[in-house]
């Protein structure tokens, strides 16, 4: 199946350690033909980590896209009755946005758009990052997983013997898994080795 044409919202939450393992997915997807609308959270936009500026993610990712990311509530709203999306890809996906997700509360501009997309009955595709994947956001997780027109970018934990609850996509396989997800299926194998 061609992505091209397809236009994909991208949601980025607060996972910073993970930015610059997505950002490069962003051009990935442009490059196969997709139209790309990024979405950030507050906290990806506010905040100055040693993994960098916030402000400096959100205009890498305006460079890539040659658009304005979307970073308000109100601006994420029409993406459901008035510019359907195709596709929504949620990546990074924190435990705190995930949580929050799960149990159906939409404080953030990603998650607004992650509403309205499910709304119109399309995909949402979620790469995973937190700290807590096999602690209490597991059964976000499973509430997730099991939830129709959802689907997740193929994950394992990253560093099991440091940090045995973390759980972490490999963003590398999010272009085959928009695909599945577009077919209304998940791209398997979902659970993966760390690499």
């Amino acid at each position: 199946m061609s992505l091209k044409g397809r236009h994909i919202g991208f949601g980025i939450t607060g996972s910073h350690c993970t930015y610059s393992q997505v950002i490069p997915e962003i051009k990935k997807l442009i490059t196969l033909g997709c139209q790309v609308t990024v979405f950030v959270t507050y906290t990806v936009k506010n905040t100055v980590t040693r993994f960098g500026s916030g402000k400096d993610w959100v205009s890498k990712a305006e460079e890539i896209t040659g658009n304005k990311v979307i970073d308000s509530i109100v601006e994420a709203e029409p993406y459901g009755p008035k510019k359907p999306l195709d596709c929504m890809i949620i990546a990074p996906l924190t435990g705190n946005s995930m949580s929050k997700f799960a149990n159906a509360q939409t404080d953030s501009p990603v998650l607004m758009a992650a509403k309205a997309t499910l709304r119109n009955g399309r995909p949402i595709v979620l790469g995973i990052s937190t700290n807590d994947g096999l602690g209490l956001n597991l059964q976000n997780i499973a509430k997730l997983i099991v939830t129709k027109n959802i689907y997740f970018i193929p994950f394992g934990q990253d560093d099991p013997v440091n940090k045995p609850n973390s759980l972490v996509g490999h963003m590398d396989l999010m272009p085959e898994t928009v695909e599945s997800a577009l077919l209304g299926k998940q791209h398997q194998p979902l659970l993966l080795e760390k690499k």
